[in-house]
């Protein structure tokens, strides 16, 4: 995966407010088991913490010796995203973004951009407080997808994912899904409670993925709204399988069968391993998103 050298970043379209603690150093989930528990439900969940009974706390941050503004220092062109994991974040973000931009325009809607919020530890959102446990998550109430980059890391250590810098695409791609799908109205489906293989919370999750799928087989031509050239000049099929390896290694049979020992269908939010690469496969070869109705 490699970005054009010259293209200048979008820094605000990422808030950076790692470095930064809730007052009192609150957190929502703790370590261990309960934290533990936590990242498995509620990865890629696509809501946020409050949909897992996490809320707590109406704070906001508070800086301590923060990291104030790290990627508008640091992250000024594609150079530095080709160097830096934070700034290859925010270089997928402004190509994804992109994307869905010119896309809802195609179609005759309007796409309203969603800033990725960078922070360690713990973070304040619409959808109540949550810490890093949580994994990556999309919360409707203030339009924001919630990222630490250390998940990358768990991603690898506890999942098996192979990882690599599509990987990590692949993670705020499906966020980003989620965005799209609050904007055209389809995100509620999956907060009627209910789990299991054929659930809604299920369908939404796998639509995510293909929404993932869609934007990289437009990655490439996608031209940056700043340079009209595209900021991503090169995708390869080692960096696709990277994406699929992903979605497989957080599929809910894989996560049930490493810390079950046992994979109970009934249970599912997020759907199989096979089902996960389907569809961001299906998006990816179409570049089509009205192939994405998992809902049929």
């Amino acid at each position: 995966m490699q970005f054009d050298d010259d293209a200048r970043l979008d820094t605000s379209e990422v808030q950076d407010v790692r470095g930064r603690r809730l007052p009192g150093g609150r957190a929502t989930v703790g370590g261990g088991l309960a934290g533990l528990i936590a990242l498995i439900l509620g990865l890629f969940l696509g809501v946020g913490p409050d949909q897992l009974g996490l809320s707590s706390g109406d704070g906001q941050p508070t800086a301590t010796e923060s990291s104030l503004a790290q990627v508008q220092q640091t992250c000024r062109t594609g150079q530095d995203a080709n160097v830096r994991d934070d700034c290859r974040m925010v270089a997928v973000v402004n190509s994804v973004q992109d994307f869905w931009n010119q896309e809802f325009e195609r179609r005759g809607g309007t796409y309203t951009r969603s800033p990725t919020v960078f922070f360690t530890g713990q973070v304040a959102t619409a959808c109540g407080a949550a810490t890093s446990a949580v994994g990556p998550f999309y919360c409707p109430g203030d339009q924001k997808v919630y990222l630490d980059l250390g998940f990358f890391r768990e991603l690898r250590t506890k999942f098996g994912a192979q990882g690599g810098p599509f990987a990590q695409a692949y993670v705020v791609a499906h966020e980003y899904g989620h965005h799209v799908q609050d904007l055209m109205g389809t995100l509620n489906r999956s907060q009627d409670g209910l789990m299991g293989a054929n659930s809604n919370a299920v369908r939404v999750e796998l639509q995510a993925d293909c929404y993932a799928g869609v934007w990289a087989h437009h990655a490439t031509t996608t031209p940056d709204e700043s340079t009209g050239r595209p900021l991503i000049t090169d995708l390869t099929a080692a960096d696709i399988r990277d994406g699929m390896d992903a979605a497989a290694a957080v599929g809910d049979d894989r996560i049930q069968e490493r810390y079950q020992g046992q994979v109970t269908p009934e249970t599912w939010t997020h759907g199989s391993a096979e089902q996960r690469q389907a569809w961001f496969y299906r998006g990816y070869r179409t570049g089509d998103m009205a192939q994405c109705d998992t809902f049929r």
